[in-house]
């Protein structure tokens, strides 16, 4: 008799279904699934996320075992491959107007939707606490999300899988962009203008890594809601900054 397949199996399977991948390394997608807290309960427990005991010396990095590494990758996946899936739809445009479309299809809410629909709330794995805490509405949080799973596909397959995925789950992202959107910055600034409010005040939140791979994680205040961003330059962070304080806004 067979013994009843695990809750975060039965969510793997479903998310493979969803996104019309079968993994042949199904721990990766499994790690794409895990929440740093299920990570790091699991290290504490001494057990695997997802359940089975670990082997060798237990050990508490921060966000071991945990999707951001493949949140990591799957951001850069995202980023080339929408910029490739752009320039073929849009022959005729220049930088000007196929960057604040790429802003626009990466943005946090435009993710999180996307990890919505593609059922990535409830598959995946957090620690209870975190569970109490609603941490699977966070927007942030379902935006790794979707990173991470298209960062394992890749690693799975390559990039044709990937790029499947891309275009099967932000077609309709992508369709709805009739026109080029206002760059985020520019969008916010008008929406506090014609409100009679203060302009936005931007911030550096950190700064880190080598010269040549930065990341730059950016805050922007503004009529007493803050939005936060990151990326690898400076105007990219701040514009993803201004997106998510947009949708707060708006």
């Amino acid at each position: 008799m067979h013994e009843p397949a695990s809750p975060l199996a039965v969510a793997m399977a479903k998310v493979e279904g969803v996104i019309g991948w079968q993994f042949h390394k199904p721990a990766l997608l499994r790690e794409a699934l895990t929440h740093r807290s299920a990570a790091h309960e699991a290290q504490t427990a001494g057990t695997a996320p997802g359940g089975g005991h670990k082997r060798g010396r237990r050990t508490t990095q921060k966000g071991l075992g945990s999707n951001e590494r493949l949140e990591f990758i799957g951001d850069r996946v995202l980023g080339l491959l929408m910029a490739e899936w752009l320039i073929s739809r849009f022959p005729d445009e220049q930088e000007g107007k196929l960057g604040p479309r790429l802003a626009q299809l990466v943005s946090r809410p435009v993710l999180a939707r996307i990890a919505i629909d593609l059922g990535l709330r409830e598959a995946l794995d957090v620690a209870p606490h975190e569970e109490r805490a609603g941490i699977r509405d966070a927007a942030n949080v379902l935006a790794d999300s979707v990173e991470a799973v298209l960062g394992a596909t890749y690693l799975d397959g390559g990039l044709d899988p990937a790029r499947r995925f891309v275009h099967q789950a932000w077609n309709a992202a992508m369709t709805g962009q009739a026109l080029p959107p206002k760059d985020a910055k520019t969008a916010l600034q008008e929406w506090l203008l014609g409100r009679g409010l203060a302009l936005p005040i931007y911030t550096v939140a950190s700064a880190e890594g080598p010269s040549h791979a930065p990341r730059f994680v950016i805050r922007v205040e503004a009529n007493g809601r803050s939005g936060t961003g990151e990326a690898g330059a400076k105007r990219a962070a701040e514009s993803l900054a201004a997106s998510d304080l947009l949708s707060q806004l708006a």
